[in-house]
């Protein structure tokens, strides 16, 4: 007997386009071959920008929630230390709270332009780079903090280096583009991007191994910077961790017989045929920013404050030091006075050999360690050097005169990242003089 299934009407399908009559790998295949290899890339690519978004966003969220929250308990740190403390038990810094002051700060260093001018500044990023690249044992699998990181461009050093974990703190809006420049060179699974002040934000360790920061300002303390990584070393960095740089020294000498005081001063006497004198009420309080020539200098330079970073307090960055100067022969008239900073690298916390009182970056390279200068027998920073002008100069020392005198930094009252620098100085054919200048 025929079964009544052999008819062929049972072969045909009740639906003549049923789906389930094609092979979706075919398909799939088919369309996939209608799209250029261009716009798979193009669009492989935007996939891993939004990717990269997506996480920022996430660990914005997070911090965000972890602030309003206050856990007691975030993430434990990598190796073997205990849980993170508590928001709730931490003491931020006096720099913590949000003035309008801050925000044009944080908002200045959210522009390219500053940046590109640190970058191209070879003598400051190289130093650090060679020092990170060269001493990887330093690195290799430890936890490392940069505070204030731009760019990122530290942070990828030391990730190179072999460090497990670097966290980059940031407040400006860079902390964007250095998220987006961690992610484009691969290093996202090392790095780790966080916006906000180092003494607000909540790290995801409880102790780090080193901090790296490249926090120097002009004279060396003008932003103070420096307030905020002391911040973070107290809270953040183990016993016996490193700090990179590890120490700074301050360093001064006479300015005599200067061009500067053409250019700067005597310029407002006739402009075009006019006199503009009225421009100079001010002008002898500010501090200029210049590269001097070091011809120009009537003395060998002296240190008015050295700073190993792994002591150095918050109090130490308001000072009042003396300083003792010996003219040379071949200068006639002190016009001012010409103040900049040496940076020392160390491999060894513990170690202060090499920074006494006649420590300098130049002798420390020929000893084989790693430094640098923003002095001008140097070669050029972007720091230059700091030019403090006296008003109406009279003295004129003779060869091995001694020029003694108190040089006081203070921040300007309301204005926490500005420097009054005031110096007093005589001479042994001078009467005592003071004069008071402001860098903001």
């Amino acid at each position: 007997m025929k079964s009544v299934f052999e008819d062929d009407k049972y072969l045909r399908p009740v639906l003549d386009d049923d789906a389930l009559l094609y092979s979706l790998d075919d398909v799939f295949e088919d369309e996939a071959s209608l799209v250029p290899r261009d716009e798979v890339a193009e669009l492989k690519e935007q996939l891993a920008n939004l990717q990269a978004q997506f996480a920022a966003y996430r660990e914005e969220v997070q911090s965000t929630m972890l602030k309003q929250l206050e856990i007691s308990e975030p993430a434990e740190r990598l190796s073997d230390a205990g849980p993170v403390p508590s928001v709730a038990g931490r003491q931020h810094g006096t720099s913590g709270d949000h003035t309008a002051e801050d925000k044009e700060y944080f908002k200045a260093y959210s522009y390219n332009s500053i940046h590109e001018t640190m970058l191209k500044d070879t003598v400051r990023t190289e130093t650090y780079r060679d020092f990170i690249y060269d001493n990887k044992q330093l690195f290799k699998g430890k936890v490392v903090l940069d505070v204030g990181c731009g760019t990122g461009i530290l942070s990828m050093f030391c990730a190179k280096a072999g460090a497990a974990l670097v966290i980059a703190v940031d407040n400006s809006d860079i902390i964007d583009k250095a998220r987006e420049n961690v992610f484009r060179n691969g290093l996202q699974d090392q790095i780790k991007c966080l916006r906000g002040k180092v003494e607000e934000v909540v790290l995801p360790v409880a102790q780090v191994d080193v901090i790296v920061s490249e926090w120097m300002g002009y004279c060396l303390l003008y932003e103070s910077m420096l307030d905020s990584v002391i911040s973070a070393r107290d809270k953040y960095l183990r016993s016996g961790g490193l700090m990179v740089p590890s120490h700074v020294t301050l360093r001064m000498a006479p300015l005599a017989d200067s061009d500067l005081k053409a250019s700067h001063i005597d310029f407002w006497t006739d402009i075009y045929g006019f006199d503009m004198t009225a421009m100079l009420e001010r002008a002898h309080e500010e501090v200029l920013i210049r590269t001097v020539d070091d011809k120009e200098l009537a003395a060998e330079s002296v240190a008015i404050l050295q700073l190993d970073l792994h002591q150095t307090q918050v109090d130490d960055l308001t000072f009042s030091n003396p300083f003792h100067l010996k003219w040379k022969e071949g200068h006639r008239l002190l016009e001012g006075f010409v103040i900049w900073f040496d940076t020392f690298f160390s491999t060894d916390p513990n170690s202060a050999a090499g920074f006494g009182p006649d420590a300098s970056a130049d002798l420390a390279k020929r000893q084989g360690r790693v430094a640098f200068s923003t002095g001008p027998e140097s070669e050029p920073t972007h720091w230059q050097q700091g030019v403090f002008l006296i008003q109406d100069p009279s003295d004129e020392p003779a060869p091995d005169d001694e020029v003694r005198g108190e040089v006081r930094y203070h921040k300007k009252s309301g204005q926490q990242r500005s420097l009054e620098i005031d110096i007093q100085w005589s001479t042994s054919t001078g009467r005592l003089r003071s004069q008071s200048w402001l860098l903001e």
